[in-house]
């Protein structure tokens, strides 16, 4: 996971039905970590120069002219400009359609109104970096596992991500990310059972 020329200057877990963010520096790494298996994490990032800048899923679609990513991708802002690069990925299969789960979602679908969500858990955790007072974008859901059937609706299935599986993110600019363990524990999300997610910011030495 780490080259030689690499060292992990911080190291955060994010507990389950949590939130967390970090700063990035262009050039560091940011390594995104299943640690138990099948644990979804939403991912939203703001160039921390500019937060009105952030990465865009809609605008990836477009830019990538792809609805899956892989190694080598860049992660577009609003602005159409990249702000990470994808360098390294053990799993292969996540999500950038869905929107980040919320109180509605909870109260809508499933008649529940104090249950953890992921907007409120990225809104808490950019307070950090006083960001928390604009809107939450939609996320990249990272290990999500959706697919499409013969009629072309989603299905959402178990994810594939394994113990350990990561994915591994260059930052381009200085960008503030935040990243929620996927709160949901009532479907296949995440193998209906909310774990820990870790984040490692790598550094050259």
């Amino acid at each position: 996971m780490i080259n030689q020329h690499l060292y992990i200057k911080e190291e955060i877990v994010i507990p389950p039905y949590s939130g967390r963010s970090v700063l990035v520096r262009a050039g560091e790494e940011l390594v995104i970590i299943d640690v138990e298996g099948k644990q979804v994490g939403d991912f939203v990032c703001f160039n921390y120069a500019l937060p009105e800048e952030h990465v865009s899923p809609v605008h990836m679609r477009a830019s990538l002219s792809s609805i899956r990513l892989k190694e080598g991708d860049y992660l577009y802002s609003n602005r159409r400009k990249p702000l990470m690069q994808m360098v390294k990925d053990t799993v292969g299969r996540h999500d950038f359609f869905f929107p980040a789960c919320d109180y509605w979602r909870y109260k809508m679908d499933f008649n529940m109104e104090d249950h953890p969500n992921c907007h409120d858990n990225l809104r808490d955790a950019l307070a950090k970096y006083q960001l928390d007072h604009l809107p939450i974008p939609d996320p990249i859901n990272w290990f999500m596992n959706n697919a499409l059937d013969e009629n072309w609706d989603y299905v959402i299935e178990e994810p594939f991500s394994k113990p350990g599986d990561y994915v591994q993110l260059k930052a381009l600019h200085d960008v503030v990310v935040a990243v929620s363990t996927c709160s949901q524990d009532m479907a296949p999300v995440n193998g209906f059972k909310v774990t820990s997610l870790k984040l490692q910011v790598l550094a050259q030495r």
